[in-house]
Protein backbone atom coordinates (compact mmCIF):
# COMPACT_ATOMS: atom_id res chain seq x y z
CA UNK A 1 0.00 0.00 0.00
CA UNK A 2 1.28 3.45 -0.90
CA UNK A 3 2.19 5.58 2.11
CA UNK A 4 0.00 8.63 2.58
CA UNK A 5 0.52 11.88 4.42
CA UNK A 6 3.60 13.66 5.62
CA UNK A 7 4.98 10.49 7.25
CA UNK A 8 6.15 9.24 3.85
CA UNK A 9 8.81 11.99 3.84
CA UNK A 10 10.15 11.21 7.32
CA UNK A 11 13.43 9.32 7.56
CA UNK A 12 12.42 5.62 7.70
CA UNK A 13 14.19 4.79 10.97
CA UNK A 14 12.34 7.60 12.77
CA UNK A 15 8.79 6.79 11.64
CA UNK A 16 8.13 4.44 14.56
CA UNK A 17 10.78 5.85 16.86
CA UNK A 18 10.41 5.31 20.63
CA UNK A 19 10.82 8.66 22.39
CA UNK A 20 12.92 9.13 25.51
CA UNK A 21 10.78 9.13 28.64
CA UNK A 22 11.53 12.38 30.51
CA UNK A 23 10.37 13.50 33.95
CA UNK A 24 7.46 15.92 34.33
CA UNK A 25 7.62 19.37 35.98
CA UNK A 26 6.22 19.93 39.49
CA UNK A 27 2.96 21.52 38.36
CA UNK A 28 2.09 18.48 36.24
CA UNK A 29 3.00 16.11 39.08
CA UNK A 30 0.92 18.17 41.49
CA UNK A 31 -2.13 18.04 39.24
CA UNK A 32 -1.71 14.30 38.85
CA UNK A 33 -1.59 13.80 42.64
CA UNK A 34 -4.33 16.36 43.31
CA UNK A 35 -2.14 18.45 45.62
CA UNK A 36 -0.73 22.01 45.53
CA UNK A 37 2.67 22.28 43.74
CA UNK A 38 4.39 23.31 46.96
CA UNK A 39 3.56 19.90 48.48
CA UNK A 40 5.33 17.97 45.73
CA UNK A 41 8.48 16.12 46.82
CA UNK A 42 10.27 15.74 43.52
CA UNK A 43 12.97 13.08 43.75
CA UNK A 44 12.82 11.74 40.20
CA UNK A 45 15.24 13.94 38.23
CA UNK A 46 18.43 14.09 40.33
CA UNK A 47 17.87 17.83 40.59
CA UNK A 48 19.55 19.95 43.24
CA UNK A 49 17.07 20.65 46.06
CA UNK A 50 18.93 23.82 47.08
CA UNK A 51 18.63 25.51 43.70
CA UNK A 52 21.24 27.81 42.14
CA UNK A 53 23.60 30.23 43.81
CA UNK A 54 21.95 33.49 44.97
CA UNK A 55 24.49 35.23 42.72
CA UNK A 56 22.82 33.63 39.71
CA UNK A 57 19.47 35.15 40.62
CA UNK A 58 21.11 38.54 41.12
CA UNK A 59 22.98 38.33 37.82
CA UNK A 60 19.84 37.42 35.89
CA UNK A 61 17.90 40.25 37.53
CA UNK A 62 20.56 42.71 36.29
CA UNK A 63 20.89 41.19 32.82
CA UNK A 64 20.09 43.32 29.79
CA UNK A 65 20.66 42.69 26.10
CA UNK A 66 18.10 39.92 25.65
CA UNK A 67 17.56 41.31 22.15
CA UNK A 68 21.18 40.59 21.15
CA UNK A 69 22.41 37.15 20.10
CA UNK A 70 24.86 35.46 22.50
CA UNK A 71 28.53 35.02 21.65
CA UNK A 72 28.64 32.15 19.11
CA UNK A 73 32.20 31.31 20.20
CA UNK A 74 31.29 31.20 23.91
CA UNK A 75 34.49 33.09 24.79
CA UNK A 76 33.80 34.04 28.40
CA UNK A 77 31.95 30.83 29.16
CA UNK A 78 34.70 28.61 27.76
CA UNK A 79 37.37 30.55 29.64
CA UNK A 80 35.48 30.29 32.94
CA UNK A 81 34.74 26.59 32.53
CA UNK A 82 38.32 25.85 31.48
CA UNK A 83 39.67 27.61 34.56
CA UNK A 84 37.29 25.63 36.77
CA UNK A 85 38.23 22.31 35.14
CA UNK A 86 41.97 23.04 34.99
CA UNK A 87 42.25 22.80 31.20
CA UNK A 88 42.74 25.13 28.23
CA UNK A 89 39.76 27.04 26.76
CA UNK A 90 40.41 25.48 23.36
CA UNK A 91 39.58 22.10 24.93
CA UNK A 92 36.11 23.19 26.05
CA UNK A 93 32.76 23.51 24.34
CA UNK A 94 29.50 24.38 26.07
CA UNK A 95 26.11 23.01 25.15
CA UNK A 96 22.44 23.23 26.03
CA UNK A 97 22.95 20.56 28.66
CA UNK A 98 25.27 17.61 28.14
CA UNK A 99 22.40 16.09 26.11
CA UNK A 100 23.20 18.45 23.24
CA UNK A 101 26.87 17.50 23.39
CA UNK A 102 26.00 13.79 23.23
CA UNK A 103 24.03 14.50 20.08
CA UNK A 104 26.81 16.64 18.54
CA UNK A 105 29.42 13.96 19.19
CA UNK A 106 27.32 11.32 17.51
CA UNK A 107 26.66 13.61 14.55
CA UNK A 108 30.42 13.96 14.16
CA UNK A 109 31.34 10.29 14.39
CA UNK A 110 28.40 8.22 13.15
CA UNK A 111 27.43 7.29 9.65
CA UNK A 112 24.19 5.31 9.25
CA UNK A 113 24.72 1.83 10.64
CA UNK A 114 27.79 2.67 12.71
CA UNK A 115 27.74 1.21 16.20
CA UNK A 116 27.82 2.63 19.71
CA UNK A 117 28.47 0.48 22.78
CA UNK A 118 25.87 0.98 25.50
CA UNK A 119 26.97 -0.28 28.93
CA UNK A 120 23.58 -1.28 30.27
CA UNK A 121 21.99 -0.32 32.57
CA UNK A 122 22.99 3.30 32.08
CA UNK A 123 21.75 6.75 31.08
CA UNK A 124 19.11 6.38 28.38
CA UNK A 125 20.18 9.37 26.26
CA UNK A 126 23.18 7.49 24.85
CA UNK A 127 21.01 4.88 23.13
CA UNK A 128 18.32 7.43 22.28
CA UNK A 129 20.72 9.83 20.53
CA UNK A 130 22.48 6.95 18.77
CA UNK A 131 19.20 5.83 17.20
CA UNK A 132 18.17 9.39 16.30
CA UNK A 133 21.46 9.75 14.41
CA UNK A 134 20.97 6.51 12.51
CA UNK A 135 23.43 4.49 14.55
CA UNK A 136 23.12 0.98 15.91
CA UNK A 137 23.13 0.39 19.67
CA UNK A 138 25.27 -2.55 20.79
CA UNK A 139 24.32 -3.43 24.35
CA UNK A 140 27.06 -4.78 26.62
CA UNK A 141 25.68 -5.66 30.03
CA UNK A 142 27.43 -4.59 33.18
CA UNK A 143 28.21 -7.42 35.61
CA UNK A 144 26.28 -8.30 38.77
CA UNK A 145 28.04 -5.50 40.69
CA UNK A 146 27.26 -3.02 37.86
CA UNK A 147 30.94 -2.96 36.83
CA UNK A 148 32.09 -2.56 33.22
CA UNK A 149 33.54 -5.76 31.74
CA UNK A 150 36.31 -4.75 29.28
CA UNK A 151 36.53 -8.30 27.91
CA UNK A 152 32.83 -8.21 27.00
CA UNK A 153 33.30 -4.81 25.39
CA UNK A 154 36.18 -6.05 23.27
CA UNK A 155 34.15 -9.09 22.16
CA UNK A 156 31.36 -6.77 21.01
CA UNK A 157 33.59 -4.63 18.76
CA UNK A 158 33.27 -4.72 14.98
CA UNK A 159 34.86 -2.58 12.26
CA UNK A 160 31.82 -0.29 12.54
CA UNK A 161 32.08 0.35 16.29
CA UNK A 162 32.86 4.02 16.84
CA UNK A 163 31.92 5.16 20.36
CA UNK A 164 31.46 3.88 23.89
CA UNK A 165 29.78 5.93 26.63
CA UNK A 166 30.78 5.50 30.28
CA UNK A 167 28.61 7.36 32.78
CA UNK A 168 30.92 7.89 35.74
CA UNK A 169 29.40 7.65 38.32
CA UNK A 170 26.90 5.55 36.44
CA UNK A 171 23.25 6.51 36.30
CA UNK A 172 21.14 4.83 37.69
CA UNK A 173 23.48 2.50 39.63
CA UNK A 174 25.74 5.12 41.23
CA UNK A 175 29.06 3.25 40.98
CA UNK A 176 32.34 4.57 39.59
CA UNK A 177 34.32 2.83 36.83
CA UNK A 178 38.03 2.81 37.82
CA UNK A 179 40.54 4.74 35.75
CA UNK A 180 42.34 1.53 34.82
CA UNK A 181 39.20 0.21 33.08
CA UNK A 182 38.72 3.47 31.20
CA UNK A 183 42.35 3.39 30.07
CA UNK A 184 41.74 -0.14 28.78
CA UNK A 185 38.76 1.10 26.76
CA UNK A 186 40.84 3.96 25.37
CA UNK A 187 43.43 1.49 24.13
CA UNK A 188 40.75 -0.22 22.01
CA UNK A 189 40.78 2.76 19.64
CA UNK A 190 37.17 3.85 20.21
CA UNK A 191 35.97 7.31 21.03
CA UNK A 192 35.49 6.94 24.79
CA UNK A 193 33.00 9.45 26.19
CA UNK A 194 33.20 9.60 29.98
CA UNK A 195 30.12 11.37 31.29
CA UNK A 196 31.05 13.04 34.59
CA UNK A 197 27.64 14.55 35.23
CA UNK A 198 28.00 13.71 38.94
CA UNK A 199 31.69 14.61 39.20
CA UNK A 200 31.31 17.05 42.07
CA UNK A 201 29.53 14.44 44.18
CA UNK A 202 32.12 11.73 43.49
CA UNK A 203 35.40 13.73 43.38
CA UNK A 204 36.52 11.36 40.60
CA UNK A 205 37.67 12.46 37.18
CA UNK A 206 39.65 11.20 34.19
CA UNK A 207 40.38 14.70 32.83
CA UNK A 208 44.17 14.20 33.37
CA UNK A 209 44.06 11.36 30.81
CA UNK A 210 43.30 13.90 28.07
CA UNK A 211 47.00 14.70 27.79
CA UNK A 212 47.65 11.15 26.56
CA UNK A 213 44.47 10.18 24.72
CA UNK A 214 42.96 12.24 21.91
CA UNK A 215 40.07 9.73 21.71
CA UNK A 216 38.84 10.69 25.20
CA UNK A 217 35.93 13.09 25.71
CA UNK A 218 34.76 14.15 29.18
CA UNK A 219 31.26 15.55 29.63
CA UNK A 220 30.11 17.59 32.60
CA UNK A 221 27.11 19.70 33.55
CA UNK A 222 25.99 22.48 35.86
CA UNK A 223 22.53 20.92 36.21
CA UNK A 224 23.24 18.84 39.30
CA UNK A 225 25.89 20.36 41.56
CA UNK A 226 25.09 23.97 40.61
CA UNK A 227 21.30 23.75 40.44
CA UNK A 228 21.00 25.00 36.85
CA UNK A 229 19.01 22.13 35.30
CA UNK A 230 16.35 24.54 34.03
CA UNK A 231 18.86 26.70 32.16
CA UNK A 232 20.36 23.72 30.27
CA UNK A 233 24.11 24.21 30.47
CA UNK A 234 26.70 21.47 30.10
CA UNK A 235 30.21 21.30 28.71
CA UNK A 236 32.65 18.93 27.12
CA UNK A 237 36.42 18.69 27.60
CA UNK A 238 38.41 17.11 24.79
CA UNK A 239 41.35 17.44 22.42
CA UNK A 240 41.49 20.95 20.89
CA UNK A 241 41.10 19.64 17.34
CA UNK A 242 37.90 17.82 18.30
CA UNK A 243 36.53 20.84 20.17
CA UNK A 244 37.14 22.93 17.05
CA UNK A 245 35.19 20.45 14.92
CA UNK A 246 32.30 20.45 17.39
CA UNK A 247 32.24 24.25 17.50
CA UNK A 248 31.87 24.15 13.73
CA UNK A 249 28.81 21.88 13.69
CA UNK A 250 26.87 23.20 16.68
CA UNK A 251 24.05 25.69 16.25
CA UNK A 252 25.72 29.13 16.25
CA UNK A 253 23.89 30.51 19.26
CA UNK A 254 23.25 27.36 21.27
CA UNK A 255 23.99 28.89 24.70
CA UNK A 256 21.48 31.60 25.55
CA UNK A 257 22.48 34.82 27.33
CA UNK A 258 20.79 33.82 30.59
CA UNK A 259 22.75 30.57 30.69
CA UNK A 260 25.96 32.50 29.97
CA UNK A 261 25.40 34.79 32.93
CA UNK A 262 24.41 31.88 35.15
CA UNK A 263 27.66 30.04 34.40
CA UNK A 264 29.80 33.06 35.23
CA UNK A 265 27.90 33.81 38.46
CA UNK A 266 27.96 30.15 39.49
CA UNK A 267 31.71 29.83 39.16
CA UNK A 268 32.17 32.95 41.30
CA UNK A 269 30.27 31.22 44.11
CA UNK A 270 31.86 27.78 44.09
CA UNK A 271 32.52 27.66 47.84
CA UNK A 272 28.82 27.94 48.69
CA UNK A 273 27.79 25.44 46.03
CA UNK A 274 30.42 22.89 47.01
CA UNK A 275 29.30 23.17 50.65
CA UNK A 276 25.84 22.29 49.40
CA UNK A 277 27.32 19.35 47.50
CA UNK A 278 28.90 18.15 50.74
CA UNK A 279 25.51 18.44 52.47
CA UNK A 280 23.86 16.39 49.70
CA UNK A 281 26.55 13.68 49.98
CA UNK A 282 26.03 13.50 53.73
CA UNK A 283 22.26 13.32 53.23
CA UNK A 284 22.74 10.57 50.64
CA UNK A 285 24.49 8.43 53.23
CA UNK A 286 21.82 9.16 55.85
CA UNK A 287 19.08 8.26 53.37
CA UNK A 288 20.88 5.03 52.45
CA UNK A 289 21.27 4.02 56.11
CA UNK A 290 17.59 4.66 56.83
CA UNK A 291 16.39 2.78 53.75
CA UNK A 292 18.59 -0.21 54.63
CA UNK A 293 16.60 -0.60 57.85
CA UNK A 294 13.45 -1.36 55.84
CA UNK A 295 13.10 -5.17 55.50
CA UNK A 296 13.25 -6.42 51.92
CA UNK A 297 15.11 -3.46 50.41
CA UNK A 298 18.59 -3.56 48.87
CA UNK A 299 20.26 -0.16 48.67
CA UNK A 300 23.25 0.11 46.35
CA UNK A 301 26.17 2.32 47.29
CA UNK A 302 26.27 5.49 45.22
CA UNK A 303 28.75 8.23 44.35
CA UNK A 304 26.07 10.44 42.79
CA UNK A 305 23.21 12.48 44.27
CA UNK A 306 20.81 9.55 44.08
CA UNK A 307 20.35 5.97 45.26
CA UNK A 308 19.25 2.86 43.41
CA UNK A 309 16.99 0.77 45.63
CA UNK A 310 15.88 -2.78 44.84
CA UNK A 311 12.47 -3.85 46.15
CA UNK A 312 10.96 -7.33 46.45
CA UNK A 313 10.26 -8.81 43.03
CA UNK A 314 7.38 -7.17 41.19
CA UNK A 315 6.87 -4.41 43.78
CA UNK A 316 8.81 -1.45 42.35
CA UNK A 317 6.18 0.01 40.03
CA UNK A 318 3.51 -0.48 42.70
CA UNK A 319 5.72 1.34 45.21
CA UNK A 320 6.34 4.19 42.77
CA UNK A 321 2.59 4.59 42.33
CA UNK A 322 2.03 4.48 46.09
CA UNK A 323 4.62 7.19 46.65
CA UNK A 324 3.08 9.32 43.89
CA UNK A 325 -0.30 9.15 45.65
CA UNK A 326 1.46 10.74 48.63
CA UNK A 327 3.00 13.47 46.47
CA UNK A 328 6.44 11.84 46.37
CA UNK A 329 7.86 11.24 42.90
CA UNK A 330 10.78 8.88 42.23
CA UNK A 331 12.12 7.28 39.03
CA UNK A 332 11.15 3.85 37.75
CA UNK A 333 12.90 2.23 34.78
CA UNK A 334 11.05 -0.36 32.73
CA UNK A 335 14.16 -2.37 31.86
CA UNK A 336 14.79 -6.02 32.81
CA UNK A 337 17.74 -5.66 35.18
CA UNK A 338 16.33 -2.68 37.07
CA UNK A 339 12.63 -3.46 36.78
CA UNK A 340 12.49 -4.15 40.53
CA UNK A 341 14.32 -0.92 41.39
CA UNK A 342 13.54 2.69 42.13
CA UNK A 343 16.02 5.53 41.75
CA UNK A 344 15.56 8.09 44.50
CA UNK A 345 17.22 11.49 44.24
CA UNK A 346 18.66 12.99 47.41
CA UNK A 347 16.49 15.83 48.63
CA UNK A 348 16.49 17.99 51.73
CA UNK A 349 16.64 16.36 55.18
CA UNK A 350 12.89 16.74 55.64
CA UNK A 351 12.33 14.94 52.33
CA UNK A 352 14.39 12.01 53.61
CA UNK A 353 12.13 11.58 56.62
CA UNK A 354 8.97 11.62 54.53
CA UNK A 355 10.12 9.28 51.75
CA UNK A 356 11.54 6.68 54.14
CA UNK A 357 8.38 6.63 56.26
CA UNK A 358 6.16 6.34 53.17
CA UNK A 359 8.25 3.61 51.54
CA UNK A 360 8.34 1.60 54.76
CA UNK A 361 4.53 1.73 54.93
CA UNK A 362 4.11 0.76 51.29
CA UNK A 363 6.54 -2.17 51.45
CA UNK A 364 4.95 -3.46 54.67
CA UNK A 365 1.45 -3.38 53.21
CA UNK A 366 2.45 -4.97 49.91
Amino acid sequence: MKEEGIERLVRPHLRSFQAYEPVDPPEVLAARAGIPPERVIKLDGNENPYGPSPRVLEALARLTGYNIYPDPFQRRVRQALATYAGVSPDQVIAGAGSDELIDLLLRLFLEPGDQVVDLSPTFGMYAFSTRVNGGQVVTVERDAAWEVDPVAVRRALTPRTKVVFVANPNNPTGNVTPQSVIEGLLEMGLVVVVDETYHEFSSFTVVPLLTKHENLVVLRTLSKWAGLAGLRIGYGIMAPQLAKLMMGVKAPYNINVAAEQAVLATLEDRDLLLRRVKAIVEERERLAAMLRRIPGLTVYSSRGNFLLVRLPQGKARQAQAGLAERGIFVRYFDAPRVADCLRISVGLPQHTEVVVKALAEIVKVS
